[in-house]
């Protein structure tokens, strides 16, 4: 129990937590994308999808996976919040004149987009999982509550910016993550830098191409 509260207590432990539960985190968002996609298939096939993962090993399987991702969230937040304040304690005075010469708007940005991003999961749980934001939610139809739901047209736009961040995040995220995993050398930098780029595009492109999709009448009901 003392080593694994002292790794959990060392700037590297913290780091390694950060990867580790951001690596699950990116998965998840991968998942949910391509399940999400579903919906250019046509209203019984998104239903369908819905109906199996509440199904999912006779319904424990998607409470299970909720359980994981919430602590997955909650063990990131506090991975951040301590690697923030470890910072701030090693220089309480901060710069006289600050020069980003080595970092990116990404990474600057860091933990506004993940506030924004925390603030974005619990209205969109709101919104198309338990209904109290959705204009007329329906539990036995997930199909309609998504186009119903991106129909208005603050909220699609609301979720586009949203994606935005998550795009900020996920880009600067990856590199990191892959980076604190050991998978930083000079030679392949490039490419771990291109593999993140290439990530983020397909995630956000592919989650903006549903508001955008309902918006523009290619989805409909």
């Amino acid at each position: 129990m003392n080593s694994v509260r002292a790794f959990l207590s060392s700037s590297i432990g913290k780091k390694i937590v950060m990867a580790v539960t951001g690596a699950a985190l990116f998965g998840f968002v991968v998942a949910h994308m391509v399940g999400n996609l579903q919906v250019f298939l046509g209203r019984e096939a998104m239903n369908a999808y819905a109906v199996s993962l509440r199904e999912l090993l006779h319904g424990a399987g998607l409470w299970m996976a909720r359980g994981g991702l919430l602590a997955a969230v909650a063990l990131h937040i506090w991975a951040a919040t301590s690697l923030t304040l470890m910072n701030r304690a090693a220089r309480p005075l901060g710069y006289r004149q600050r020069q980003d010469l080595a970092s990116t708007y990404a990474s600057r940005t860091m933990r506004w987009s993940g506030v924004i991003l925390a603030l974005f999961v619990v209205y969109h749980l709101m919104h198309l999982t338990w209904g109290n934001a959705h204009p007329n939610f329906r539990h036995d139809d997930v199909y309609h509550n998504f186009i119903v739901g991106f129909q208005q047209p603050l909220v699609s736009f609301f979720y586009i910016v949203a994606m935005i961040g998550l795009g900020l995040h996920m880009w600067h995220g990856v590199w990191s993550m892959m980076q604190t995993l050991g998978l930083n050398h000079p030679r392949y930098n490039p490419l771990r830098q291109g593999c993140a780029v290439l990530i983020t595009l397909v995630v956000v492109l592919g989650n903006i191409a549903f508001p955008v999709a309902v918006l523009a009448g290619l989805l409909h009901e």
